[in-house]
């Protein structure tokens, strides 16, 4: 599908769901459920709690269908409930006191092969290292493949802002790789994982 018949597609399933029809709602959750299941996933790390937020994320999406006015790119505004759905999920594990568990990273369903699954479990691993708000912008802009102004909507913040959060957020990202394929973070040695590999929840 072409992108301009890919945008006509999502737009026509927008319209049909504002006025209603529950096929259209699924199917334009369906088109977007990878990347919100990839966002939450990132910022929220544990897979059980990243669930959680990924399916309070799709239903607030559903809820926020019929306010949705085209202001603004739809990516812009899924990405903002999400990223909201998965900083409220962040904070309740909190208010819980529940570490993140590094055994349910095994979890994962990652294709090829076993080190790609290290690849993985060590970016996970890394990411938890980062703090939330630079997590959370790193992911916005290297999983969702968000640009800077969109990010700065998502999160409310200046541009300026957000370069620095993502400059700042990849140094202690790229830290955290390093002492993790050093062994510091128990994880297997000579891995070397860009944020490029960050896309796979």
């Amino acid at each position: 599908m072409r992108k301009g018949s890919a945008e006509t597609h999502e737009h026509d399933l927008i319209v049909r769901a504002q006025r209603g029809d529950a096929k259209a709602a699924d199917a334009f959750l369906r088109l977007h459920y990878d990347n919100v299941r990839a966002v939450c996933h990132r910022i929220v790390i544990n897979p059980a709690d990243a669930d959680d937020a990924t399916q309070h994320a799709l239903m607030s999406i559903v809820r926020a269908l019929p306010n949705f006015d085209g202001r603004s790119k739809v990516s812009t505004w899924m990405y903002r409930i999400a990223t909201n759905a998965a900083i409220d999920e962040v904070r309740r594990i909190r208010r819980r006191d529940v570490p993140t568990s590094h055994e349910s990273m095994n979890d994962l369903e990652v294709g090829g092969g076993q080190s790609a699954v290290d690849a993985q479990i060590d970016v996970r691993r890394a990411l938890e290292t980062v703090p939330e708000e630079f997590r959370v912008a790193v992911v916005l802009r290297h999983v969702a493949d968000l640009e800077y102004d969109d990010i700065a909507q998502v999160l409310g913040v200046p541009v300026g802002t957000v370069k620095s959060r993502i400059t700042r957020g990849r140094a202690q990202l790229a830290t955290a790789l390093k002492d993790s394929s050093d062994g510091n973070l128990n994880a297997p040695p000579d891995r070397h994982t860009s944020t490029r590999e960050m896309g796979t929840p």
